[in-house]
């Protein structure tokens, strides 16, 4: 685990401000009848007034943020796909800014869509606050995991397993593996210092993941709907400070 200094957290927080700016134009973009490739580009050219995009290039992806639609979890590439009334689309983007990586996600309604997707996207959010609400110095990763995972149940979805948050720095992904399940006093010790990445990512079907056609995507095995979200978090003598607001 790479323990960051009081300056660099300071430029994470700096970068983070400007993706989440970034996400929500993208944000805005949204519409029925646009497609994932069209919010890609948008994304591309604000990407360019800042930094770079984290994720273009990494591991051979090849758009500037992941756009996952409906059953697709995670890394949802950009396409001709048009998304319509009904769908609910995850954005997820990084930042590289002086020397640093921040990562967040979102899930968005696409116009008009099923109450019971809507209270999906609402507890997905609901359970990253949650896992953000109960980091300080001393905890484990498995206090966060066990803290998501049970307010997860009480809503009668399913934690998607095999997928799971992370530390953040100088890389996009760093040590330790941020688990949405778990238990309590188990796992790494999360120490002052330490930025992470909690991300929960919910089913409304089974925890079961498999990939799509083109190898990159996740979606879930069922083709159950999916939400997603994200912060970057930094863990402070006091608790903890989101960078990504």
């Amino acid at each position: 685990m790479k323990v960051k200094s009081l300056q660099d957290i300071a430029l994470m927080q700096e970068g983070g401000k400007i993706l989440a700016s970034i996400v929500k134009e993208i944000e805005g973009k949204v519409v029925p009848g646009v497609t994932t490739k069209e919010l890609d580009k948008f994304a591309e050219s604000l990407f360019q007034k800042y930094g770079k995009p984290s994720f273009k290039g990494y591991n051979g992806f090849p758009g500037s943020i992941c756009t996952s639609v409906n059953e697709e979890i995670v890394h949802g590439v950009p396409s001709n796909r048009v998304i319509v009334s009904g769908d609910i689309l995850s954005i997820d983007a990084g930042l590289f800014y002086k020397g640093f990586h921040t990562d967040m996600a979102t899930t968005v309604a696409v116009g008009n869509i099923d109450s019971e997707v809507n209270r999906l996207i609402r507890a997905t959010k609901k359970a990253l606050k949650r896992g953000i609400k109960k980091l300080r110095p001393g905890i484990t990763v498995g206090d966060v995991g066990n803290t998501i995972e049970r307010y997860v149940d009480s809503q009668g979805f399913c934690v998607v397993e095999g997928l799971c948050g992370h530390g953040i720095g100088r890389k996009l992904h760093e040590a330790p593996d941020i688990l949405n399940f778990g238990s309590r006093n188990k796992g790494e010790v999360l120490p002052e210092g330490l930025v992470i990445c909690i991300e929960p990512m919910l089913s409304m079907g089974g925890s079961a993941i498999d990939y799509c056609d083109n190898q990159i995507t996740i979606k879930t095995s069922d083709n159950s709907i999916s939400a997603h979200f994200e912060h970057t978090i930094a863990i402070t003598s006091n608790g903890c400070r989101v960078l990504t607001e």
